[in-house]
């Protein structure tokens, strides 16, 4: 997301982008991975060490609020946690291994038929859409079927 979107759209809401905020945003948006509040919070400080936990959940919070930022749970692979992307991302669905959490983003055009699909068959107007799959990644579909593989073998 370019600052400058950040900066008119938090203006617009009459939001002030502090460098806390720019922080945080510029992580979100450019780690290239899905942070949760606390990654959110140790890497922040790497750049700020006066910046504490309130201001990143508060922070988190408005820029949810404001339309900047999605909260995701990825399949609740890691238990309750929510991460958090910048929403101006082009639509994607985000593809999570059960077993290891890696998670991978699928921008095609198979999402923008069902996104039309659905507004056609529906006369729904779509404002948001997330879409999760699970299932097991390569390197795991190996590491599983060799596992199952010595389960058999000692039973």
């Amino acid at each position: 997301m370019a600052v400058e979107t950040t900066k008119s759209s938090l203006k617009l809401q009459g939001v002030r982008l502090t460098r806390q905020r720019k922080i945080l945003l510029d992580l979100i948006d450019k780690s290239g991975k899905h942070l949760d509040a606390e990654s959110l919070y140790q890497l922040a400080r790497l750049q700020d060490p006066k910046l504490n936990r309130v201001t990143v959940y508060r922070t988190l919070k408005m820029l949810k609020v404001g339309g900047l930022v999605d909260e995701l749970d990825l399949m609740h692979h890691s238990g309750d946690q929510h991460y958090y992307e910048t929403r101006m991302k082009r639509e994607h669905a985000h593809i999570i291994c059960l077993r290891c959490g890696k998670v991978e983003e699928f921008f095609g055009e198979p999402l923008l038929q069902i996104r039309k699909q659905v507004e056609e068959m529906f006369g729904f107007q779509i404002l948001l859409t997330r879409t999760e799959i699970g299932g097991y990644c390569a390197t795991c579909q190996v590491q599983r079927a060799q596992e199952l593989d010595e389960a058999a073998v000692g039973a």
